[in-house]
């Protein structure tokens, strides 16, 4: 009996360990994805800034050279 109780917890343990370190690669893995949201956001509304920015100078030189004609 006493050797029993000895293997359960030692099996036990192990899957403790399992479940531990389940979860400490899930918590990453949930950190991983927000962080890398965020990232992908600020890049995004960096191109679209650029974009614009590009967008009007293109119209304001398309403006010039109409009214010069």
């Amino acid at each position: 009996m006493l050797e029993f109780l000895k293997r359960r917890l030692k099996s036990e343990k192990g899957a403790m360990d399992k479940i531990l370190v389940t979860l400490l690669l899930v918590i990453v893995g949930v950190g991983a994805v927000v962080g890398l949201n965020s990232w992908v956001q600020k890049q995004t509304n960096s191109v679209q800034k650029s974009a614009n920015s590009a967008i009007d100078n293109a119209i304001k030189d398309a403006s010039k050279k109409t009214n010069s004609n």
